[in-house]
């Protein structure tokens, strides 16, 4: 029988809102046991320092216009993870840390995908091994570097599978900042993309338009009308746009100029309405289990289901909280980069062949 290993991962998310924390144990592979979740919220001067930095990266010569106040941010990020990991520490006991660092700038096309986090001072603050560093080698290796966590998402299939919980062939869709899928065959092959906008561009409009950061519960767009002609005009130019062929997207493919004039309300109805149509067009046929900060917004769930005939669940329903399966994801691939495992495949990232990523900082005694 295979050593299982337990892992902490990290995840600071595109919405800037603070650190989802999960601890999991498990042999890399097929077996998965959740131990610990808790999110913590970011003060409210470091969410505005994250979003500040992302709205000034455009392109890749910003990172180095920006380059002292990203080195600040980074500092900061990465000691509010320490605190973090200190604090779990005295609940749980774990091996090793998946660190996955916040994404300031992610383009396909320059073959850069850039998180920051000090790997080496969490390591050393902690007294704990951390892998960070996810993304590199699937670049390197011809790969676009996300969607990172389809793995996960089989391995938890696989595990709820055998419970009974689930059949197969079913899709998870992780609806984050932007949405990817991951689509599990009945031989337990994968296929993951990201489909569309998530939460990104209903986020970028209250934000803008209002001193909330996202549309709590859809409230907003429920109280608004779709404007039918932006609404059409923006379907139009995106689905000839490059955006929509590419299999990895960041939030700033996207813009909310489109939607200039229109009341809080009405923009948030149209928005919500332009993200739903954008990922029913990319769903497939599978039943679907739901994920993410966007499973929570009844607007974009309710509009979802109007637009497709496939059975929609909260993953929730599987007594799995839907808000850490990305923290989850990067404990899990913490773990299988230790073991020298592949993170990454053609099918999910384009990669070349199977990679093993993440860079391992051992504890230094």
């Amino acid at each position: 029988m295979e050593k299982n290993l337990s892992a902490l991962g990290f995840m600071s998310g595109t919405s800037g809102d603070g650190v989802d924390t999960s601890v999991i144990s498990s042999n890399g592979k097929d077996t998965i046991s959740i131990k610990y979740n808790r999110f913590d919220p970011y003060p409210t001067s470091l969410t505005n320092k994250i979003h500040r930095i992302k709205e000034s990266i455009s392109e890749m010569q910003d990172l180095l216009k920006y380059s002292s106040e990203i080195d600040k941010l980074e500092l900061e990020i990465t000691d509010f993870h320490v605190d973090i990991a200190i604090k779990v520490t005295k609940e749980v006991d774990y091996d090793l840390i998946g660190f996955h660092g916040h994404t300031i700038y992610h383009n396909t096309e320059e073959k850069i995908s850039k998180q920051i986090g000090l790997g080496a001072n969490l390591s050393k603050l902690t007294n704990k091994k951390v892998v960070y560093n996810f993304r590199q080698n699937d670049i390197k290796n011809g790969g676009e570097g996300a969607p990172l966590s389809p793995i996960y998402h089989l391995a938890l299939t696989k595990s709820l599978f055998n419970e009974n919980k689930v059949k197969i062939p079913i899709s998870i869709l992780n609806i984050g900042g932007i949405a990817n899928i991951t689509e599990i065959k009945r031989d337990f092959k994968i296929t993951s993309r990201d489909i569309g906008p998530g939460n990104c561009l209903i986020d970028k409009w209250i934000r803008k338009n209002s001193d909330k950061f996202f549309d709590k519960n859809g409230t907003l767009a429920d109280k608004g009308k779709t404007d039918k002609f932006i609404f059409d005009q923006y379907l139009d130019n995106y689905f000839y746009s490059k955006i929509n062929s590419k299999r990895s997207l960041d939030t700033n493919d996207f813009d909310i100029s489109f939607a200039k004039g229109l009341t809080l309300e009405n923009g948030t109805a149209t928005i919500t309405e332009l993200t739903s149509e954008l990922l029913s067009k990319k769903i497939g046929t599978n039943d679907i289990y739901i994920c993410g900060g966007g499973r929570k917004n009844k607007y974009l769930i309710n509009s979802l289901k109007k637009k497709i005939d496939n059975k929609l669940y909260l993953i929730d329903e599987l007594n799995i909280d839907g808000d850490y399966i990305e923290s989850q994801a990067f404990a899990f691939l913490a773990i299988r980069s230790y073991l020298g495992l592949p993170i990454s495949f053609p099918s999910t990232t384009n990669c070349k062949t199977p990679t093993v990523g993440g860079t391992i900082i051992k504890v230094l005694n």
